[in-house]
C-alpha cells in the first residue's frame, strides 16, 4: 500500500486549504486514516484521525472546530479540510494509515504502518 499526500501550499492566516491523501492497493475500507504534522524544529504530532469503523473522527485540541478529516472509501481517498488557518499551523503534513487500528491507539504514530511523503503547509501572518 502506498499513500500520496498533496494539496499543501502557502496561504494567509484565516485562509483555507484541503489536503488529499490517495491510497493505492486494496482494503482501504479497513484502514484507520490519520493526519500528522511536523512544525519546523518540533516533533511530529497528531492532528486528526478517522477510524475504520466509521465512528466520529477525533482531533487534536489545537485544530478542533477548524479542521475536518474525511475518508472516501469508494475513491481510496482521505482528506483534511483546514480553515481559519493560523501561522502555528505551518508544518509538513503527513497522511498515515493502519489496518483495523482502533480508537485506543490512533493518536500514536508508531501504530501506523503506511505513510505518505508529506506536504508542506505554510501560513503567513
Amino acid at each position: 500500500v502506498q499513500l500520496q499526500a498533496s494539496g499543501g501550499g502557502l496561504v494567509q492566516a484565516g485562509g483555507s486549504l484541503r489536503l488529499s491523501c490517495a491510497a493505492s492497493g486494496r482494503g482501504f475500507s479497513a484502514y484507520t486514516m490519520a493526519w500528522f504534522r511536523q512544525p519546523p524544529g518540533k516533533e511530529r504530532e497528531f492532528v486528526a484521525a478517522v477510524v475504520w469503523t466509521g465512528d466520529t473522527p477525533s482531533y487534536a485540541d489545537s485544530v478542533k472546530g477548524r479542521f475536518t478529516i474525511s475518508k472516501d472509501t469508494a475513491k481510496n481517498m482521505a482528506y483534511l479540510e483546514m480553515s481559519s488557518l493560523k501561522p502555528e499551523d505551518t508544518a509538513v503534513y503527513y497522511c498515515a494509515g493502519a489496518t483495523f487500528l482502533n480508537q485506543d491507539y490512533y493518536t500514536t504514530e508508531r501504530y501506523y504502518n503506511f505513510w505518505g511523503q508529506g506536504t508542506q503547509v505554510t501560513v503567513s501572518s
